[in-house]
């Protein structure tokens, strides 16, 4: 399989992640959604970042579609998304809200990197963080009302991969404070401390279109 998109998207990286978690073998093309955008529409007419390749040439495309297929190619017990009831529901929503602050914190990006600055929109950019700042507050209150090393159950899930990639993207491509979230910064510390998450990191370059 081919996974293109780099890996300082946090939509990349969760599914680099989980198929590193998953045991499956990936060739990783390090395609920037500014300076490749016509080599990745090849595959995705999009152009947009992750797409996976399947090895019959198939092509996935966004992240949540991509890592149902994972899951699906996991044995039961090793499916990174609970299957089924009230844990299911609960991770889907927790992944919902921190997606959700993902994609608002990469419309302030794309606000400094492909608007001119004379077209820029300071008050939508201040809406867009304050809701990146929304999202990662009401983790920081799930962790703390809830006890124990993970979000959902026992184990590590989707939802423990999918916030730690979202809240170390936004703290480093947007500098939101990380101190008034102590409990949700010792929760990513944990995953970003394992093997998987430490290979699979690149320092956040802001997009370039040449």
């Amino acid at each position: 399989m081919i996974l293109i998109g780099m890996f300082d998207s946090p939509f990349v990286r969760r599914v680099a992640i989980s198929m590193r978690l998953l045991s499956l073998p990936f060739e990783h093309r390090n395609w920037s959604v500014g300076r490749d955008f016509d080599a990745i529409r090849q595959h995705n007419p999009l152009g947009r970042v992750p797409t996976l390749v399947l090895d019959d040439g198939e092509t996935l495309i966004e992240s949540s579609v991509i890592l149902d297929y994972l899951d699906e190619c996991a044995p039961p017990e090793r499916a990174l998304l609970p299957a089924a009831g009230p844990e299911r529901r609960r991770a889907l929503k927790l992944m919902a809200i921190a997606i959700g602050g993902a994609e608002k914190g990469v419309l302030q990006l794309y606000e400094q990197a492909f608007r001119p600055p004379e077209k820029r929109h300071d008050g939508w950019v201040a809406r867009c963080r304050s809701q990146s700042d929304a999202a990662l507050d009401e983790l920081e209150r799930d962790a703390a009302a809830h006890g124990g090393d993970w979000f959902v159950g026992g184990r590590m899930t989707q939802a423990d991969i999918t916030i730690a990639c979202v809240t170390t993207f936004l703290t480093d491509a947007l500098a939101l404070d990380a101190s008034r979230r102590p409990v949700l910064m010792r929760r990513v510390a944990r995953c970003e401390a394992l093997p998987a998450f430490r290979e699979i990191r690149l320092p956040f370059a802001a997009p370039q279109t040449a």
